[in-house]
């Protein structure tokens, strides 16, 4: 529901919004600039001596007016010729023309009104209504997607877009909220839908009759501060029975033209205050400095537009359309899927198709969304979760495991937990698994055991279907074609041979980058941006199942390349090694954001084995600012599988590389990548203390020695690899 509220405002309203936001943005830009260019008062001053001057200067004077921004006008007729201008306090001359600016004037009818009057106005406060609802329904939305309130500028993941749009939200919200807030105010106000409140302030019945008693000799002008000024208008020439007319931020008073003296005062009611606070906080006129920060926070708009766009339509190419979804407080069963890439919604929606053929009643939606109060009709909830990385939640999952710790007690709907993973990877399925231990640990009813699914497998989910046909008695096939990934052709340019000493072939494969179009390069689709420690996924012949290799190069590299060790019975690896420079293979991106260097200049701890340098050597490849790399490279022999040996040493003459130390375990003494880092220790404990990252990849054996080596050299320290993962300082790309 929150999606659906966000979605089709921003989608229906774009224009509008990007609009009104636009030229909000350029309207902030005239307070502060009027702020800087006007002469300013001296402080202490007082409208009795500001008069006075201006008096002197111009004996017509008919009305001084004071801005928000402290620009001062005077305004008045000379021989029957009316005048103004912008005055210097300190002389009382005027110093600049008073007419309204031309463009801030055009600027201001557009984002009123569109040069369209009443309806212009009503259209404009409709997009200031979208814009609150995005801005109110976004904000729910990224406290669920970063796991509550409390977890607002937690670390994001995921493409580009996505994580843009996000990242700019957090900051805009507040700005967006209040911007938006404030236009329905004032539009409410301009069509006498919000009473004024203002006191009446009579005109007093009594004056002395008497006229020519000087502004600079009045009590009330010479306490009142010209900071306090908004307009002091004098007596009509030769009208007895007028009288000065004083308004100030605190009210309004008529002064007697011939003694002086006070004869009515009206205090402004905090009705009116509260008005003029609002239009303060949506003009910036008197708050020139939150008109700017406002103005900032309205450029983020068109950008949140064009991710948002880009994010909505990849989300519409990655997420298959469930038909048939039922609200969650009618259905009998509730599936809540965790996914990461889109994969795991596709088995959704197949489990989906197939309990409502059955006749059942269901409503699928991600785990993100999980509130059991909501699910008044449901007799089970089936939960679908895929892993990310070492164990995380995968995105739509993000918050659930900490709802459900905060409930007071668990669902008494049965439950049914369905993990998604890869059996090469040591993390499989561990957050079905979290998940699953979380709900037994709360009570929360059994309808199944966990159960697992490798490699996306159709074989697996048919067996499970089954399973929970017999649970709930009723025939359940569960027939899924997993979604082929969108391909592209690579073609092979180059290859290196490593490994047939040891028995072990491997290839350094380089294929050419493949031309990217123009919509690709907008939304980073395709091959139009990677990085080395991104993931490219290989069809092979025969599979519809793709085998995920780390990349080695960065798209600024001008080539894709990947690190290949040819494994017994390997359908990916075999046809990869078997690649001759002029063939092709069809392959896809994934990004994989969690494993990258990151911004900062601490130094790099990069510890690999065997085909684990490819990700690591596309790293200090790219290192062109020199930042500190320290490398660890286990091999068999360095006759055979020094992979980028030649590479590794002329980076180390560019600065690109620290340090390296290789650990060879064929030998009369084997030593590993483990007894490398122990004969360093000292070195790798300071330079952990000192902020480095450490980034693992390689086999999964090889990561868990590295793991329990670094937590004895770090044992000193107070420091562990789980503290370091924790702050993101330790990383890992294991299979």
């Amino acid at each position: 529901m929150i999606r659906a509220l966000h979605r089709w405002p921003g989608l229906l309203a774009l224009a509008l919004v990007t609009v009104l936001s636009l030229s909000g943005a350029a309207l902030s830009v005239f307070p502060a600039a009027e702020r800087i260019a006007a002469p300013q008062a001296e402080a202490g001053m007082t409208v009795a001596i500001l008069a006075d001057r201006i008096q002197g200067a111009y004996p017509g004077v008919e009305q001084i007016r004071r801005a928000p921004s402290g620009r001062i006008m005077a305004y008045w007729f000379n021989q029957g010729t009316p005048g103004a201008a912008v005055i210097d306090p300190a002389t009382g001359q005027g110093v600049a023309s008073a007419d309204p600016n031309q463009t801030q004037r055009w600027l201001t009818n557009l984002h009123r009104s569109l040069f369209l009057g009443d309806g212009g106005r009503i259209a404009m406060a409709a997009g200031a209504a979208a814009m609150l609802v995005l801005s109110l329904s976004g904000a729910a939305l990224m406290a669920r997607r970063t796991g509550g309130w409390r977890h607002w500028f937690a670390r994001l993941r995921g493409p580009l877009a996505g994580r843009l749009h996000v990242e700019i939200a957090r900051i805009a919200v507040v700005g967006l909220v209040l911007s938006s807030t404030t236009a329905l105010w004032m539009t409410a106000s301009t069509f006498d839908l919000i009473p004024d409140g203002g006191a009446a302030s009579a005109f007093p019945a009594e004056v002395s009759g008497e006229m020519g008693f000087a502004p600079d000799r009045m009590v009330l002008l010479g306490e009142t501060p010209v900071a306090e000024l908004r307009e002091l208008s004098f007596p009509y020439p030769g009208d007895a029975t007028d009288a000065f007319t004083l308004k100030t931020d605190r009210g309004t008073g008529y002064l007697d033209q011939g003694t002086g003296a006070l004869l009515a005062w009206t205090d402004l009611t905090g009705w009116e205050r509260v008005s003029e606070t609002i239009y303060m906080l949506h003009t910036g006129q008197g708050a020139a400095t939150l008109g700017l920060v406002l103005g900032l926070m309205a450029l983020g708009v068109p950008a949140m537009g064009v991710t948002g766009v880009i994010v909505w339509l990849a989300g519409r190419r990655g997420r298959p359309r469930i038909l048939g979804n039922q609200p969650a407080g009618r259905a009998e069963t509730i599936l809540l899927v965790g996914s990461e890439g889109g994969s795991t919604w596709g088995f959704a929606a197949t489990l989906h198709a197939a309990l409502t053929e059955a006749g059942q009643s269901v409503h699928a939606a991600p785990m993100s969304a999980f509130a059991p109060e909501r699910y008044a009709a449901a007799d089970r909830i089936i939960v679908l979760a895929a892993t990310y990385g070492d164990g995380a939640a995968p995105a739509s999952a993000k918050g659930f495991l900490d709802r459900l710790a905060a409930a007071d007690h668990a669902p008494d709907t049965a439950l049914a937990v369905l993990g998604f993973g890869d059996r090469s990877f040591p993390a499989y399925c561990a957050f079905a698994k979290a998940v699953a231990a979380a709900t037994q640990a709360k009570g929360w009813p059994q309808l199944m055991a966990i159960d697992t699914i490798d490699r996306q497998s159709p074989q697996d989910f048919a067996r499970w279907g089954r399973a929970l046909g017999e649970v709930l008695g009723i025939d359940l096939k569960l027939s899924h074609q997993p979604a082929r990934p969108a391909t592209e052709t690579l073609t092979l340019v180059s290859r290196r041979d490593y490994g047939a000493d040891v028995q072990a072939p491997t290839a350094i494969l380089r294929f050419a980058l493949p031309r990217a179009t123009l919509w690709q390069r907008v939304v980073g689709a395709g091959f139009a941006r990677f990085d080395a420690g991104d993931l490219i996924g290989i069809m092979p012949e025969g599979s519809s199942v793709p085998r995920l290799y780390s990349l080695a190069s960065a798209r600024r590299d001008g080539f894709i390349e990947i690190v290949v060790k040819k494994h017994p019975g390997g359908l990916a690896s075999s046809q990869l090694t078997a690649l001759e420079p002029g063939q092709t293979v069809m392959a896809f991106l994934r990004r994989n954001p969690g494993f990258t260097p990151g911004p900062a200049q601490a130094p790099l701890i990069l510890i690999g084995a065997g085909t684990g340098i490819g990700p690591l050597a596309g790293f200090v490849r790219g290192n062109a600012r020199q930042r500190p790399v320290h490398l660890f490279f286990g091999m068999r022999h360095p006759d055979s599988d020094f992979f980028y040996g030649e590479e590794l040493r002329g980076w180390q003459d560019e600065g690109r590389l620290t340090r390296l130390v290789t650990a060879v375990s064929r030998g009369a003494k084997p030593h590993y990548v483990q007894d490398a880092l122990r004969g360093d220790a000292a070195l790798v404990a300071q330079l952990i203390r000192d902020g480095a990252r450490v980034m693992v990849c390689g086999g999964r054996d090889m990561a868990a020695g590295v793991a329990d080596t670094l937590a004895e050299i770090l044992a000193p320290t107070g420091l562990t690899p789980a503290v370091l993962k924790a702050e993101g300082r330790y990383v890992e790309d294991v299979y």
